[in-house]
């Protein structure tokens, strides 16, 4: 199988597990890197996981609590 190299909008939300007005809301505030190529806008798979790790941690004191 071959990996993915890029996504849609609709791919990369449900592949990151959230909606795609959350998703839209990220490209907005240029959290998350997207691309266009004509009309269609695209996610790198490399910009998906970096946009993904750079969310914060859950805090792990208030589950030891």
């Amino acid at each position: 199988m071959v990996d993915r190299i890029s996504y849609s909008v609709h791919e990369a939300a449900k592949a990151a597990g959230i909606g795609l007005t959350k998703l839209r809301e990220e490209i907005r505030a240029k959290r998350l890197v997207a691309r266009k190529l004509g009309k269609r806008t695209l996610i790198n798979a490399d910009d998906l996981n970096a946009w993904a790790s750079s969310l914060p941690r859950v805090n792990d004191e208030r589950r030891a609590a």
